[in-house]
């Protein structure tokens, strides 16, 4: 898989697993802009792509304002040219707070929908044109192994990442008229920033993990829970990535593929 000559956007792409998208995108040969609210660490990371594929660029992008991803889509055909590969990444676990609380409240739902859910199709619409106009593309959306079964502890997490699931059937059915490409990828346990916070809500959540660090809970996890009894990586997930963007999948579409281990077979 070469993709020399084409570019990409990350959103989410400064930290975690858009950080490792963005970098396997790069040493594949694209041009990759990353989008992302931490200004900071967006530049490290373009750096990096930069030191790899020699392009990159940085637009600091709130995904829920649509205005902003409006911004992005034009900051990207000047900058990089017209898009080919859009990774819709960013995403949150819950409002500020929410791991401390035993509960959901209104403000998680609202926050998550607004960011995992509204803010994926504000990205999707704003390069919509880019895409039609050249009938061709390929978008590819982060959902979740949440997003397969709904938790007691993650009731708006896992209904928002359900939600991203459906949400690329419906824009594959819209778009494969134009020769472009929708699909999924549901990530098992990795061991993420934002995975200590759910750690923490597991642990106050089932007995089972009574007393356990965020860590142990993770890693109890992973020892009773995927078949192949070995956690997931960001490279995993770039890896994935890489293949749906690429030739090898051109007749692929709407569909949401796990990287588990086996958590989850179906």
């Amino acid at each position: 898989m070469i993709f020399k000559g084409q570019v990409a956007v990350v959103t989410g792409g400064a930290t975690g697993i858009g950080r490792a998208i963005a970098l396997k995108l790069a040493d594949k040969g694209a041009s990759v802009m990353i989008a992302d609210i931490n200004d900071e660490a967006a530049e490290k990371t373009a750096a990096e792509v930069k030191e790899i594929s020699g392009k990159s660029s940085v637009f600091i992008t709130d995904v829920t304002n649509l205005e902003a991803c409006d911004g992005l889509a034009t900051a990207t055909a000047e900058t990089l040219g017209p898009v080919d590969f859009l990774v819709n990444n960013a995403g949150i676990a819950g409002s500020s707070g929410w791991q401390s609380r035993s509960h959901s409240t209104e403000e998680d739902w609202k926050q998550t929908y607004q960011v995992n859910v509204i803010g994926m199709s504000n990205v999707t619409s704003a390069f919509r044109s880019q895409m039609t106009k050249r009938r061709g593309g390929r978008i590819v959306n982060l959902a979740s192994i949440a997003g397969r079964e709904g938790r007691p502890s993650l009731p708006h997490y896992s209904a928002s990442k359900a939600a991203v699931i459906s949400l690329t059937q419906s824009t594959a059915l819209e778009l494969a008229r134009f020769n472009i490409t929708v699909n999924a990828i549901c990530p098992g346990l990795l061991w993420t920033p934002m995975w200590e916070q759910v750690g923490d809500r597991y642990a106050q959540d089932n007995p089972a993990f009574d007393g356990m660090s965020p860590r142990e809970v993770f890693d109890t996890m992973v020892a009773e829970r995927i078949p192949m009894q070995k956690e997931q990586t960001p490279e995993d997930v770039a890896d994935t990535v890489a293949f749906f963007v690429s030739e090898d999948a051109k007749n692929i579409t709407g569909q949401a593929l796990n990287v588990d281990g086996g958590f989850f077979m179906r």
